[in-house]
């Protein structure tokens, strides 16, 4: 019973079983009733074909006193017979109640006793004396007749109450259903209707985050139930989705950090990598710009030196003291807000040590201090990026300086060939006639003779001013322009004004292919080449062309001068002697001839170190070749 008041779904199964129950029972009452007043109407008729079939043998004694014949008494007793057939018969006998007490019963066996016993046997006297005038025996079929009526009248009495009864037990039943029917919609209006109705606004509160409203069902039953889980899942709502807004709010403020983080470290990587050796000046103020972000400090940074792996501390966000390799002592960049150096000092900050590393080489140490239990994976993130970042600066810096000293040391290299292969040379013979015309006067030689010798020091003096003049300007175009190809277009443009005449150039060369002593060689060649053309050729056009293809260098110089005397090389020519020994040098092939159109045509086909080296790589190492081109 408890669970029945408790229960909805257990209510509206017993409204629902209520109904169908005493819908069933008006059924079978129906059933039941009609089952009883089956044979009730062909009773009824049966008696009223008695009443009929008495007047019937009312009708035959009349005419068999007025007209005796064997016709009318045969038809009296067939009537006699079938009066009895019915009056015994199984329609009357079903539907009279078999009790004696009752009325019906005792009207018919009324009927059967007085038709059995007086009316019949009258009408089958057997002779004049024993028979009964006529009036008499109508008299006795009126009295049996009104006998007949009252089972008659009982028959019908009793067929309308069944049907009296059957109104009233449907009417009935109809009544009791209407109240159960109403009680279950009551029940299920106020217990199931307008709690749905609530539940459904909660939940569409909820859909929009809205998480105060409450339900206010009461009872134990399921919607009641429902509606206090629903309260306590609201309220658990409510605490996780302000967690979760608290922890989407520090996690925007934490992205927010670390793109600030990020987007000062991008405007840092100009400065950072293209700042010199000075990170003090190029990566101090990235530094203070993190740590005001990201709420951390200070921040040291140590250096290894490469010679001897000694830990340096080249930079401090914070310290009470200037650095022991500061350079700058109007710098105060490191002395100021000496706070972060309390909380170390009181053990309030956290060290975090990231390398300084590139590969497996150790560059320094990054030393982060932090509040305790402040530093997140986001902050640890952006600050291996940050040591990557020195890392890589770092790395740059050093192997910029490192190639600045080789290239330093190159160019001495090539000054020093230059100077030795030219003007030294030109020095030495100068000296050697020095000393020549020392000899002669000492001899006390004649003035004419010694004139000779004069002759070749002047010579000797132009020569060498010449070739100082043309290393100048070869080092004064290689120091004003990058790479080759300017100073060949200043070498063209300052020969086309000697000249006079247009020359072209024709430049195909991928960039940095040539080392610094490559490049000296091929703009030597073509100068003393250009030179010589400008001397000697009386040309009206001159072209340069410098091309690249199938891992070797084209230099090729041609003029539409005079040309050659025997279409060869002049053997002492010193102009060409310089541009054979540069070739010899590239480990080049000279070929120099007189053009078919006219004129004379230079050319060098030699193959660049880089180009050879490339070359010399075995096939299974080609991927090393290319790490090791890429790195150099």
């Amino acid at each position: 019973m408890k669970l029945l008041q408790r229960s909805l779904v257990a209510r509206i199964i017993a409204s629902l079983l209520a109904i169908s129950g005493m819908a069933l029972i008006s059924i079978t009452l129906t059933m039941a009733m009609s089952n009883s007043s089956r044979g009730d109407a062909a009773a009824i008729n049966v008696a009223g074909s008695l009443r009929m079939n008495a007047y019937q043998i009312m009708g035959a004694l009349q005419r068999l006193e007025y007209a005796p014949e064997e016709t009318s008494a045969e038809q009296l007793e067939g009537l006699i017979s079938s009066f009895d057939q019915r009056l015994y018969g199984r329609t009357l006998q079903q539907t009279i109640p078999i009790d004696d007490r009752h009325e019906r019963r005792r009207q018919l066996e009324k009927l059967q006793i007085y038709w059995q016993h007086t009316l019949r046997p009258a009408l089958e006297a057997p002779s004049p004396a024993t028979a009964l005038d006529l009036d008499t025996l109508e008299m006795m079929i009126v009295a049996m007749v009104n006998d007949i009526e009252v089972l008659v009248t009982y028959l019908e009495e009793s067929t309308e109450a069944k049907v009296r009864l059957l109104g009233m037990m449907q009417v009935l039943f109809l009544v009791l259903i209407a109240i159960v029917v109403s009680i279950a919609l009551y029940d299920v209006r106020f217990n199931l209707v307008v709690p749905l109705r609530q539940l459904m606004v909660l939940a569409r509160e909820a859909a929009q985050r809205n998480f105060k409203p409450r339900s206010e069902l009461r009872g134990s039953d399921e919607l009641a139930l429902l509606g206090h889980t629903f309260n306590k899942m609201s309220a658990e709502l409510a605490t996780s989705y302000a967690a979760l807004e608290d922890k989407v709010s520090r996690k925007k403020q934490e992205l927010e950090r670390s793109n600030q983080a990020l987007q000062v470290m991008h405007d840092a990587s100009r400065s950072l990598y293209g700042g010199g050796n000075d990170l003090c000046s190029s990566a101090a103020p990235m530094l203070r710009e993190l740590e005001k972000l990201l709420d951390i400090g200070p921040i040291r940074l140590s250096l290894n030196d490469p010679f001897d792996q000694r830990e340096m501390p080249v930079l401090e966000t914070h310290s009470r003291t200037r650095p022991e390799y500061c350079r700058d002592q109007d710098c105060h960049a490191c002395l100021i807000d000496p706070r972060p150096l309390e909380m170390v000092a009181n053990n309030q900050s956290q060290c975090l040590l990231l390398p300084i590393s590139v590969g497996d080489t150790l560059l320094g140490t990054l030393e982060v201090w932090y509040p305790q239990e402040r530093l997140n994976d986001s902050t640890r993130r952006l600050l291996t990026m940050l040591a990557d970042q020195l890392a890589t600066a770092v790395y740059l810096q050093r192997r910029i300086e490192e190639q600045q000293h080789v290239t330093l040391i190159n160019e001495r290299t090539i000054i020093a060939r230059e100077l030795h292969d030219s003007l030294a040379q030109s020095l030495s013979y100068l000296k050697m006639q020095v000393a020549r015309l020392e000899r002669m006067q000492q001899k006390e030689a004649t003035r004419e003779v010694q004139s000779a010798v004069f002759d070749e020091l002047r010579t000797g003096l132009n020569s060498a001013y010449r070739q100082l003049r043309e290393l100048l300007t070869t080092f004064r175009l290689k120091l004003e322009g990058p790479g080759l190809q300017f100073a060949l277009r200043q070498t063209v443009d300052e020969f086309s004004q000697r000249m006079g005449v247009t020359v072209e150039l024709d430049y195909d060369v991928p960039p940095y292919l040539l080392n610094p002593n490559e490049e000296i060689h091929v703009l030597q060649i073509i100068r003393e080449a250009l030179a010589n053309t400008h001397k000697h050729a009386k040309a009206h056009w001159a072209g340069v062309t410098v091309r690249f293809a199938d891992a070797r260098l084209l230099v090729r110089i041609e003029d539409d001068g005079i040309g050659l005397e025997d279409d060869s090389s002049p053997p002492m020519h010193y102009g060409l002697v310089i541009i054979r020994d540069r070739a010899t040098t590239l480990n080049g092939e000279l070929s120099i001839a007189n053009r078919p159109a006219g004129g004379t045509g230079i050319e060098i086909l030699f193959t660049p170190l880089t180009a050879r080296l490339i070359q010399q790589q075995p096939v299974t190492a080609a991927s090393d070749s290319h790490l090791g081109t890429g790195t150099s």
